[in-house]
């Protein structure tokens, strides 16, 4: 999985398709990856963040890998799919 976040962003559902992984399980090997990734000297970082597509509220910082579930603006669930990668540590 880290080969594979170092080459491009993936979303929790391409990883879990590619892998053959339950999508919540994808979520927990993030987090380890995340923690992981510093003795690499890589770090996880979800880009593009989270944005609601009612009405364009962006999920900035957010520290939960999982997608959030709902907007704390308009309480809509159309929210886009967060993506993942390893980038370097500047």
């Amino acid at each position: 999985m880290i080969s594979m976040l170092v080459r491009e962003s993936l979303g929790a559902r391409d990883l879990s398709q590619m892998l053959g992984l339950p999508e919540k399980e994808v979520y927990a090997h993030l987090e380890h990856i995340a923690k992981t990734a510093r003795h690499q000297d890589l770090r996880l970082v979800i880009d593009p963040e989270p944005v609601c597509l009612a009405c364009g509220y962006v999920f900035k910082n957010r520290k939960r890998l999982t997608p959030p579930g709902r907007c704390p603006v308009c309480r809509a669930t159309h929210i886009s799919e967060p993506l993942y990668c390893l980038k370097p540590l500047a």
